[in-house]
């Protein structure tokens, strides 16, 4: 089994910053896509950003320019990095990653999520 734990959701002024974090533990052979997904209340949980074990990153339009993505592979971690935030960010944050068990068995897996609330 793999495991992803989040942290660093938090209350935020609108323009202000904050940083992801997402640890996977486990029986990790290896994880190709890590990336971030987000569901705000009522709404459909979306895509945010993704990135390959290579370093290619995607985003989604809505933070093209304002958020970063990263990974450290060597410790199974990736980062999300959000500056200019505003209202339409809060949402919950959910960590995904999508890769191989140690029994080489394909999987994919979601964290708990953690709460981004952008609010003056």
């Amino acid at each position: 089994q793999v495991q992803l734990v989040e942290s660093g959701g938090d209350l935020v002024q609108p323009g202000g910053s904050l940083r992801l974090s997402c640890a996977a533990s486990g029986s990790i052979f290896s994880l190709y896509v890590m990336g971030w997904y987000r569901q705000a209340p009522g709404k459909q949980r979306e895509l945010v950003a993704t990135i390959t074990s290579g370093g290619i990153t995607n985003y989604a339009d809505s933070v093209k320019g304002r958020f970063t993505i990263s990974r450290d592979n060597a410790k199974n971690t990736v980062y999300l990095q959000m500056n200019s935030l505003n209202a339409e960010d809060t949402a919950v944050y959910y960590c995904n990653a999508d890769g191989r068990s140690s029994g080489m068995f394909p999987g994919n897996w979601w964290g708990q999520g953690t709460q981004v609330t952008v609010s003056s």
